[in-house]
């Protein structure tokens, strides 16, 4: 409202009038009797009626307006004078249609048809040359249900301010309360858990791209995050090939050189790994591919090398063929054997079946958008300060481009969320109302509990 405020043209006197007349092309009469009275005297605008109604024309328009209204404009003044400009009688109702888009908001066709008396099929006609000259653009800007027609250069600045009161409507709020919402929003805060195998899938799908220490996923990831938590669960998720796990980063050996190597990689229980959806593992894989081996220990060599003749294989497969145990086995000895009673059972399959994973040079198409989607799934705010503490993901600059995108589009929030941290912080409209319910709630929590990755101080 306040952009086609200021788009439409003043009438405060003949002269504004009639540039408006020349702007619009035809318009409806209206209350400034008086001063297109001066202008019909002085033989610089006359009126036509269609279908009972009064329209207002300017001399200069008088042509443009008699070829798409025809034969009811009649009683041409002395003097009067027109310019032949268009060729159709299309491209003239287009130039008057994009007189009235160029000062008003987002229309309808069939109140464009309606309110300047023009036949329907005409208004549609014209819609698409103007379209087509990128001069307008279609969308659902003030109603969802009905297809609306904006000046570009409208929409832009109808964006502007709609972008800005957006960011004026959040206060921002203080770290404590930052971290309760962060608490609530990874599910670790008490009657916030999930459940189940659903529920493990649903964190899993939210952490990937999370790299822990291995014991760690078991011992206080899900298990704080799924109420009553089964390692099963895991087994389950695994045993469907729906998730499956993994180093994603290259370790720091096999990025020195041969002079300063000192140790060789082994499987430990503080390996960082990361659990994560398969079908997700082409974006999540995006990055170059170790090609030293010296940094590899005699065993790792040896079940990279069977893997890489047997293809993907199971644990059983691999103790025949190297006469080594993997990791989860170390983790747990209890895997390898089947042991355990209750939660602590473990069935022989439990280790799983190991591959190669393949990373790829060339991020895929959609890479960065990807991880601003799990960024913006994972931390429900996002900022420069959350990006650093993802080593996967790409540059800072990178993902900026992509989150005003989504800002402009209207599917996430930007703004200054939480106060102690600077630059521009975007942010899911769920996660925005879940911040205003800590806030409301008084809720606080220290920066002491993982989350995500890594561990907030």
């Amino acid at each position: 409202a306040r952009v086609a405020a200021e788009a439409w043209p003043p009438m405060r006197d003949a002269e504004e009038l009639h540039e408006a007349l020349c702007g619009l092309g035809v318009l409806p009469a209206n209350e400034h009797t008086e001063l297109f009275a001066r202008l019909v005297g002085s033989n610089r605008a006359a009126a036509f009626t269609v279908d009972g109604r009064e329209f207002w024309v300017a001399a200069e328009r008088f042509e443009l307006v008699g070829r798409v209204y025809g034969g009811q404009v009649r009683d041409l003044p002395a003097g009067m004078s027109g310019s032949g400009t268009c060729p159709t009688v299309e491209a003239c109702a287009a130039q008057i249609l994009r007189g009235w888009f160029e000062c008003s908001g987002p229309r309808r066709a069939a109140d464009l048809a309606r309110e300047l008396a023009m036949p329907r099929d005409l208004v549609d006609q014209a819609l698409a040359q103007l379209e087509a000259e990128g001069q307008i653009l279609r969308g659902h800007f003030t109603a969802r249900n009905e297809l609306e027609w904006c000046h570009r250069r409208l929409l832009a600045r109808i964006h502007r301010l709609t972008i800005g009161r957006l960011r004026r409507e959040i206060e921002p709020v203080t770290t404590a309360t930052y971290y309760a919402f962060l608490h609530r929003w990874q599910h670790l805060s008490p009657g916030s858990q999930l459940h189940g195998v659903d529920g493990t899938l649903q964190i899993i799908r939210q952490l990937q791209g999370s790299e822990l220490p291995a014991a760690a996923w078991e011992a206080e990831a899900l298990p704080g995050r799924i109420a009553h938590y089964e390692p099963d669960y895991l087994d389950q998720l695994c045993l469907s090939g729906e998730v499956t796990w993994g180093r994603l980063s290259p370790h720091p050996a096999f990025e020195r050189d041969e002079e300063e190597r000192h140790a060789r990689v082994r499987p430990t229980r503080v390996a960082p790994l990361a659990i994560f959806l398969r079908e997700d593992a082409p974006w999540l894989l995006a990055g170059p591919q170790p090609s030293s081996r010296e940094a590899l220990s005699h065993p790792a060599r040896e079940v990279l090398a069977a893997l890489e003749s047997r293809g993907a294989s199971f644990f059983a497969d691999l103790t025949h063929a190297t006469g080594r145990l993997n990791l989860r086995a170390l983790l747990d000895p209890k895997r390898r054997a089947g042991q355990g009673k209750g939660r602590t059972a473990r069935p022989r399959h439990a280790p799983g079946r190991w591959a190669l994973l393949r990373h790829t040079d060339a991020p895929p198409e959609g890479h960065r958008e990807a991880f601003v989607q799990q960024l913006l799934r994972r931390w429900g705010v996002v900022f420069r300060d959350v990006a650093v503490r993802e080593p996967l993901a790409p540059a800072w600059r990178d993902l900026l481009v992509v989150l005003r995108r989504l800002e402009a589009r209207g599917e996430i929030r930007g703004g200054r969320f939480v106060s102690v941290f600077i630059g521009e912080q975007f942010a899911l409209p769920e996660a925005l109302d879940l911040l205003r319910a800590v806030r409301r709630a008084g809720e606080t929590a220290a920066a002491t509990s993982v989350l995500a990755a890594t561990t907030v101080e």
